[in-house]
């Protein structure tokens, strides 16, 4: 297995960095025509004329505004961000900007249900868990419950578990006892993934604090929660199981990264490296059966099987020798109603089926739903989705909204025109000569598809937000494995990402074409040779690396979260989140606002409606590089963690954390 070949490496501190390292890897063979490839053309030229302001033989000041793209005619003219900034680093805890309070609301472990036992981290148990705050909470959705805004709903994706600051050691057990304990935490693991949906209120000092006793509070997750399949591919023999012959129904969701709301306030979930928990006792070169066979093909272009979670030791539907059509059934976008906590969660198939980072919606000039998503990987593809139907006032009418439309990938061009290009089945080379067989065919294996319609690979596309005027901004976080350049991927071995910006054709997000440009180059302006790209008001402490998840507040003003994984310490840097202007004159400029404790992931930036609330998700705490953390210099552990955030009890390993941010003053946020 990948994970066996990577354990023994020096660099690596834990099994998250492994399976980092192995997605470094691209499973994508069509790498002739890439982004990079695409935005070194289109801006090579300019770039030469424009020359570099030199400071030294070695470093140079980069991102004038004239370096970046063209803002609209109607634009600001000043910096709309009112709030000092933050100063950089990285240490065991978090901070954020003066003048707000950045207060733990939920922690991993903490009791959700009234019947919820107190969390116990020396007594785990999967019971308790499936009614406990899950583990690395990731994207954050808030849905209001009332006209004041005073109570809401809280919607968290949980995307993975660190088991190395998660439980402690086994100790001196039997072979019995061990295989025992093991069998339990994989149980726990599969509980503490998923989601969780969860009501908040304001007590009487105007403070967020879980209400334990909400009807709707629940837990999704991959152990226990019973899910449908809908749309084109639901049914497919391909999706046909042992314990689902009907190919309709399947236990759970994993991997949730980012994720969207709709606008009728169901929650999308999105599963992103679902090939990782997949697990074979097949030798390598063992002979494949018929059914696998089928699969072959799939399995390489997916990295499937990952091995990096055991559970397919103990249940059957995590081990492809057993099962080898169950890895089908996930990799989609999952509709859940937080209101109705006795509904059963839709995985969509009509959304294609990729490594989703996120799915974030607006509706179109013409009354469409639009679902932006990105494949989290390098060199993968950019897409989106159109709703056949408008969207209704009537909740219950957007049912099938999700179910019926059709699905693009992005063509990006030297001359910055974007091709949205269908994946229909019948549709240029998506034939049954080329191995799909229908749309379903097209939509179990998306990236097979979008090689031959020859979209165009990217630098890691994470989320794509869309804004009400036909804009969207994609996250591109990096691709240390890029050698080759285009116009929209404009640096080989790209350490430090960048953010692209569509202004789709005619300011309908619907369109089939579109026009893209750069808002920023990503890593250190003073560094000549990184080529990074800011407006000169952007300080030392505002420039950042891996931008990941990003969010508009009320204002339609750019947030963006980053994550750095291992590698932070290229910028020295912890992860955290930046206003980032896209307007005006100073568009271009980015400032800090709060940045996490070492080893953490800054996720979910969701503000409340009024703008006055602004929720924040720090995952894995004191795992990511903690090799890199000066005086710290090594692995970190249960017992001896980088940080105990956010308790800092010496009894209690690191907890990822909700955290709510107000201004102390009152009102909205950064104004």
């Amino acid at each position: 297995m990948p994970r066996r070949r990577l354990a023994n490496d020096p660099a690596i501190g834990n099994r998250a960095e492994a399976y980092e390292a192995l997605d470094d890897i691209p499973t994508n063979p069509h790498l002739s025509h890439t982004i990079g490839d695409l935005i070194n053309t289109r801006y090579h030229r300019r770039d030469v004329l424009r020359g570099a302001l030199a400071v030294s033989a070695s470093t140079a000041l980069f991102g004038s505004a004239a370096l970046i793209a063209p803002a609209p005619a109607a634009a600001t003219t000043s910096a709309t961000f009112t709030f000092d900034e933050l100063a950089w680093g990285n240490d065991e805890t978090h901070h954020v900007a003066a003048g707000y309070d950045a207060e733990i609301l939920l922690r991993w472990g903490d009791p959700i249900t009234a019947d919820a036992p107190e969390f116990d981290v020396m007594k785990q148990s999967a019971a308790a868990q499936l009614k406990q705050f899950g583990y690395n909470n990731d994207y954050v959705g808030f849905v209001p419950l009332d006209a004041k805004g005073a109570r809401g709903l809280l919607c968290v994706n949980h995307e993975y578990t660190s088991e190395e600051v998660m439980f402690p050691e086994a100790g001196d057990l039997d072979a019995d006892a061990l295989a025992d304990l093991l069998r339990a935490r994989v149980d726990i693991e599969m509980a503490a993934h998923g989601g969780t949906v969860v009501e908040i209120a304001k007590d009487a000092g105007g403070k967020w604090r879980v209400d334990r006793d909400g009807a709707m509070n629940r837990r999704i997750t991959p152990l226990d929660t019973a899910m449908t399949l809908d749309g084109p591919a639901a049914g497919h023999t391909r999706l046909q199981t042992r314990d689902d012959p009907s190919g309709t129904r399947v236990i759970g969701t994993l991997n949730n990264c980012a994720g969207g709301m709709t606008p009728w306030d169901t929650w999308l979930m999105a599963e992103e490296n679902f090939h990782g928990y997949y697990w074979s006792d097949r030798a390598e070169d063992a002979p494949l059966d018929r059914t696998t066979q089928r699969e072959a093909r799939s399995w390489k272009r997916y990295g499937l099987p990952g091995g990096w979670y055991d559970w397919g030791k103990y249940h059957d539907r995590f081990n492809v020798d057993k099962e080898p059509r169950a890895p089908n059934k996930f990799g989609w976008i999952v509709e859940v109603d937080p209101k109705d906590p006795t509904s059963t969660p839709v995985k969509h198939t009509a959304l294609g089926r990729f490594s989703h980072e996120g799915a974030e919606t607006t509706v179109s000039s013409s009354g469409k739903l639009v679902v932006y998503m990105g494949d989290d990987a390098r060199f993968e593809y950019l897409y989106k989705y159109v709703s056949d139907d408008a969207v209704n006032e009537d909740s219950a009418a957007n049912a099938t909204l999700l179910s019926a439309g059709t699905l693009y990938v992005a063509q990006f061009d030297a001359d910055g025109s974007i091709a949205w290009l269908p994946l229909v089945h019948g549709t240029g080379p998506l034939t049954v000569e080329n191995g799909f067989d229908d749309q379903g065919d097209v939509l179990i294996d998306t990236r097979l598809a979008a090689d031959l319609l020859g979209a165009t690979p990217m630098d890691r596309p994470e989320d794509a937000q869309p804004r009400g005027d036909g804009t969207a901004y994609v996250m591109l976080t990096n691709n240390s494995r890029r050698t080759e350049t285009d116009p929209a991927n404009p640096r080989a071995d790209n350490d430090f990402g960048h953010i692209i910006e569509i202004k789709e054709t005619g300011g309908d997000h619907a369109a089939t074409s579109a026009m893209w440009s750069i808002l920023v180059k990503c890593g250190n302006p003073s560094v000549a040779d990184i080529g990074a790209e800011w407006h000169p008001d952007t300080s030392e402490s505002g420039w950042f690396g891996s931008p990941d998840n990003c969010a508009f507040d009320a204002q339609g003003r750019l947030w963006v979260a980053t994550d750095q994984g291992s590698k932070w310490d290229k910028t020295g840097k912890s992860d955290g989140l930046y206003a980032v202007e896209t307007e005006g004159a100073a568009r271009g400029t980015s400032k800090l606002f709060f940045r996490c404790p070492v080893g953490g992931e800054m996720c979910g930036p969701t503000f409340t409606p009024d703008g006055e609330t602004l929720f924040l998700a720090v995952q894995h705490p004191g795992t990511d590089g903690t090799k890199n953390l000066r005086g710290f210099e090594r692995a970190s552990t249960f017992a001896d963690p980088a940080t105990r955030w956010p308790d800092f009890d010496p009894a209690m390993p690191p907890r990822p954390s909700i955290v709510v941010i107000t201004k102390q003053s009152g009102g909205k946020i950064a104004l």
